[in-house]
C-alpha cells in the first residue's frame, strides 16, 4: 500500500461520500473505488460498507482509520524532518475553526507565517466550533482555533489568542413587553445544544434557581444571533460572534449579573505533534503573537 491510498482512505473515512471524497483526492469516482477496492483486498476484510444511498465504516475500517492517521503522522514526521535538514520547508497543515474565528483571527496568524514558509500549504476546514477539539484529538486536523474548556484534555497543547467575554443578547426592540435587562424564568431562552457556553449558562441558572424556558436549542452562535434580532428570545453569545455578526446592531447587549466566565480562545494541537517541524515552526509563531 502507499502513502496516496492511506489519504484517499482517510477522505472518505471522514466524508462517506464516494464523490466528495474523489473531488477533494482529484481523481474519478470510479478510480478512488478501484483504490479502496485494492486496499481491502490487501487487508482482507472490507472497509466500507456501501450501497446505491450511502456509505458507512464497518469496524474493521474504524480500526484501520486509527492506523492509517498514525502512519500518514510518522511519514510527515520523517519527511519534513529530512526537508528541514536540507533546506526550506515544505508539506501541508490542517487548520479547523468555525467561521467567525476565521475571519476573526486566521489573517494574522497566517499572513505571518505564509512570508515565513511560503511552500508549506494550509488546508481550512470550518464548521461547528464545538467539533474544534475533537477534530484535533481524533487527528483529523493539525490544529484547531477553539475555546478552552474547564478541563483541558491530556495531551492537548494550547496557545491563548484572545479572551471573550460571554453576553447575554436580546433584541432590540422587543414586541412582547418583556424586559430587556431581566432573565427570569418566563424568559425565551435561545440556547446552543452543546458546548462550553451552554454548560456556562446552564450554571447561571442553577446559581440563580431558575428553571429556564428553552424557547429554542441551536447549533452555531450566529443562528442565535439570527434568532434574538427576530424578537424570538434571549441568547447567549461570545462578544467575538456579536461584533462579527451583521446582525449586531439589531441586538442589545443585557446588563446580566454575575457575567458568565468569559471564553478564553487558542489554538490547540495534539502535544506529540510539536516534534513534527512543520507543526513546530506554526506553533513557534504563535508564542510570539
Amino acid at each position: 500500500m502507499d502513502i496516496k491510498q492511506l489519504r484517499q482512505f482517510l477522505i472518505l473515512s471522514e466524508c462517506l461520500h464516494f464523490g466528495k471524497a474523489s473531488e477533494a483526492c482529484h481523481v474519478s469516482p470510479s478510480a478512488l473505488s478501484r483504490s479502496i477496492k485494492q486496499l481491502e483486498d490487501e487487508l482482507g476484510t472490507p472497509l466500507f460498507e456501501r450501497d446505491n444511498r450511502s456509505v458507512a465504516m464497518t469496524g474493521a475500517g474504524m480500526l484501520f482509520q486509527s492506523y492509517a492517521r498514525d502512519a500518514l503522522g510518522q511519514w510527515d514526521l520523517i519527511r519534513t524532518t529530512l526537508m528541514q535538514q536540507s533546506g526550506e520547508l515544505q508539506g501541508e497543515l490542517s487548520i479547523y475553526c468555525s467561521v467567525t474565528a476565521s475571519y476573526s483571527f486566521l489573517f494574522e496568524i497566517l499572513s505571518r507565517f505564509r512570508l515565513d514558509f511560503p511552500s508549506i500549504e494550509i488546508k481550512l476546514h470550518t464548521g461547528d466550533p464545538e467539533h474544534a477539539i475533537p477534530r484535533v484529538m481524533s487527528g483529523e486536523d493539525d490544529f484547531a482555533i477553539a475555546a478552552k474548556p474547564s478541563h483541558l484534555p491530556n495531551g492537548l497543547a494550547f496557545k491563548q489568542i484572545a479572551i471573550s467575554p460571554l453576553l447575554f443578547i436580546g433584541p432590540k426592540d422587543p414586541g412582547n413587553g418583556q424586559s430587556s435587562t431581566e432573565i427570569t424564568a418566563e424568559t425565551p431562552m435561545i440556547l446552543s445544544e452543546e458546548g462550553i457556553a451552554r454548560k456556562r449558562v446552564d450554571q447561571w441558572f442553577r446559581q440563580h434557581q431558575i428553571k429556564p424556558r428553552i424557547y429554542a436549542q441551536v447549533a452555531g452562535n450566529e443562528a442565535i444571533v439570527s434568532m434574538v434580532s427576530l424578537g424570538f428570545g434571549v441568547g447567549v453569545v461570545p462578544q467575538i460572534v456579536l461584533q462579527n455578526s451583521p446582525l449586531a446592531g439589531s441586538v442589545t447587549i443585557l446588563p446580566v449579573e454575575p457575567e458568565l466566565e468569559p471564553y478564553e480562545v487558542g489554538i490547540v494541537t495534539l502535544n506529540k505533534k510539536l516534534k513534527n517541524p512543520l507543526i513546530s515552526a506554526f506553533w513557534s509563531q504563535l508564542q510570539a503573537l
